[in-house]
């Protein structure tokens, strides 16, 4: 059998009686000063055979850390981390970072439950600048910290790692336009791979086409300059002649000179994958004064032919097998996501008004089937949530009927978006967020918690959260039908079915706006679940029933508008309990909370006050692990539930 594995060099050397790879000798970034460009590259086979094994075990985002190897490689090489800062966009390409950087003993729990972070997070290590996670931001951090070092009279270096998808973005866009003007000293290195998760769109991407079929320029440049060169006097002259016509030739040879244009000394570009020539131009750069953008291309995938073979499929990669690039079996059932794409795609077919927009994740979010299916109405917006929201506003005025599919968490860049260009017009835009809720091993950055809390607050805004897939079919078919924002939340997996309702689902059907349904009957105490969480009452109420505490329980389907008539006729219970896979502050329970204190004059003469209890996410950030295991750390699961409502109701009873 063919092995998977590029060709790797192995050398063996002993030290204090063992024999260490040359990457487990490397205790920090200092121990690779001095070494060959044959011995760092050595050092990067190893750390990529290290990252395969790894997530293979654990998953994790292998394809775009084997690209970025060799870059990081040569940046520890030269630069004098963690004095020099060194900035990593997004950071999930970082893992070769985090190996020559001390933590190669603790690297197998990379992902896991209370181990390593599948990102870059300031509290992990000196060398780690700043958390990431979310893509664009990268220039923007390095500038702030060039500003504060040149006002502190300091000299460190700040080198950025950004790839080219994550350049797309405005944010991006705005930091460059500020570098350029102050023309600091600062060092981007753009990582330019033709991927982000799905492949890049627009016209930057384009721009980089040009500047990568420019090479046959770069070199004839380079060969013209060292001959000169070597004529002394004279030929230096020439070639300051020849730099100062070096705009013009540019722009006739390549088509363009968009970083030297902003103010940047643009070196490149450069192969990626070859340290000898990554070390040059980055020592080079050092002599420059001013912004430098490096321009490497790389291999997304390099090293291991099934992630070079299918990028996008080993972005974030499950578990797999390492010979076979195989993915292992999840043993999971079809997922919401899938029910998701379904559906639109049924929608997409009965209504040719409807469109669908994405920011880079066509795959991710499920649109890939409805582009399948109309391509001329699904539209990538690139790495740029706050545009994609936008242009779905400018479509849904101009007389379709937007879906913006997008991760919870990715929805937050768009705040102001939402607010402004969706909400105060009134704009009927469905915006479906996936992977709400806790995702797992992404960690902190991932976590789609916080959106019931900030929808809820915009005007106009409608929002939904069903409890399984038939009610997600139902939701969709619903939002669709009604005036206005809708937003439907729904988490990552496997989806959940309630009793009675088939795995295929049926017809969709219009659900009662703001109303919620008992799927529970009980006397003692009551569940208001919302989402997700209605498994986990239904299993909770099971457990208190056997201890003789009667628990009904309501899926309340809507965070908004929230169904007022049932809180009304809540009086008669001891408890009533909220429980939401959201933050407290802001969010469902304090809904809850806020509809009965509305209700309160109404409610004076009543014989007894329900005491409300709020189950959900803190005020805090979660880190990472299995979904599971962080909703028993944050007794989110049913046997938690049961214990706190257990513990509650006997304080009412004492």
């Amino acid at each position: 059998m063919q092995s998977r594995l590029l060709p790797i060099m192995k050398r063996k050397h002993k030290h204090r009686g063992m024999y260490l790879s040359r990457l487990e000798q490397i205790q920090s970034p200092e121990d690779l000063r001095g070494l060959s460009d044959d011995e760092l590259a050595v050092i990067a086979a190893e750390i990529r055979l290290r990252l395969i094994q790894v997530t293979a075990q654990n998953g994790g985002h292998l394809a775009s850390s084997l690209g970025a190897t060799d870059i990081i490689v040569a940046m520890h090489a030269v630069y004098n981390a963690p004095v020099d800062k060194l900035v990593f966009d997004t950071g999930h390409q970082a893992y070769a970072h985090k190996l020559l950087t001390g933590r190669q003993a603790g690297f197998s729990t990379l992902r896991q439950h209370e181990g390593l972070s599948g990102f870059i997070r300031k509290d992990e290590s000196d060398y780690d600048v700043y958390d990431t996670g979310h893509a664009s931001d990268a220039l923007s951090i390095a500038m702030g910290l060039v500003l504060s070092r040149d006002l502190s009279d300091r000299h460190e270096r700040v080198v950025a790692l950004v790839g080219d998808a994550a350049m797309s973005g405005g944010m991006a866009f705005e930091a460059l336009n500020q570098i350029g003007h102050e023309a600091r000293d600062l060092t981007i290195i753009l990582n330019d791979n033709e991927m982000s998760i799905a492949h890049n769109v627009g016209a930057f991407s384009l721009y980089l086409a040009k500047m990568r079929s420019s090479r046959p320029y770069i070199r004839t440049r380079d060969t013209i300059e060292g001959s000169l060169s070597r004529l002394g006097n004279p030929g230096r002259y020439l070639v300051d002649v020849g730099e100062r016509m070096r705009d013009s030739m540019k722009l006739f040879l390549v088509g363009g000179s968009f970083f030297e244009d902003l103010g940047f000394t643009y070196l490149g570009p450069v192969d990626g994958h070859s340290i000898e020539h990554l070390r040059q131009v980055m020592l080079s750069s050092q002599q420059l004064a001013g912004p430098v953008l490096i321009h490497a291309y790389t291999t997304k995938g390099k090293g291991y032919l099934p992630a070079e073979a299918d990028p996008e499929l080993f972005h974030g990669a499950s578990r797999f097998t390492v010979s076979t690039g195989v993915f292992l079996p999840k043993n999971e059932g079809k997922s919401y996501t899938e029910y998701f794409s379904d559906a639109l795609v049924a929608e997409g077919g009965a209504d040719p008004s409807i469109v669908a927009i994405t920011a880079a994740m066509p795959k991710g979010t499920g649109l890939d089937a409805f582009k399948q299916s109309f391509p001329e109405r699904f539209f990538d917006a690139g790495i740029a949530e706050e545009h994609a929201v936008t242009s779905a506003a400018g479509m849904a005025l101009g007389g379709n009927l937007p879906v913006v599919a997008i991760y919870s968490s990715f929805l937050q860049r768009a705040y102001d978006q939402l607010m402004t260009n969706v909400c105060l017009m009134g704009q009927h835009v469905v915006f479906c967020l996936d992977r709400a809720g806790l995702v797992g091993e992404d960690g902190t950055t991932h976590h789609g918690v916080f959106d019931l809390a900030y929808l809820r607050t915009m005007p106009n805004m409608k929002v939904i959260a069903p409890a399984s897939a038939q009610q997600l079919v139902d939701a969709l078919h619903t939002a669709l039908a009604l005036d206005g924002p809708v937003a439907l939340r729904f988490p990552r997996g496997e989806a959940y079915h309630l009793d009675g309702e088939k795995t295929t689902p049926l017809a969709p059907r219009m659900l009662d706006v703001g109303r919620a349904e008992l799927l529970r009957s009980g006397s003692d105490v009551a569940f208001l679940a919302l989402g997700s969480m209605v498994k986990q009452g239904l299993e909770a109420a099971s457990l208190l029933e056997a201890e003789g505490i009667s628990t009904a329980v309501y899926n309340m389907i809507w965070a908004k508008p929230i169904d007022t008539g049932l809180l009304a006729s809540l009086t008669g219970y001891r408890l009533v309990v909220t429980l939401e896979e959201g933050t407290l502050m802001g969010g469902f329970g304090s809904a809850v909370l806020e509809a009965f204190a509305d209700q309160a004059a109404d409610l004076a003469d009543s014989p007894r006050m329900p005491r409300v209890v709020r189950i959900g996410i803190p005020d805090d950030f979660v880190a990472h692990g299995t979904p599971q295991e962080l909703m028993e750390d944050l007794q989110l699961d049913a046997s938690s539930i049961a214990q706190k409502v257990r513990a509650l109701y006997g304080e009412d009873q004492a």
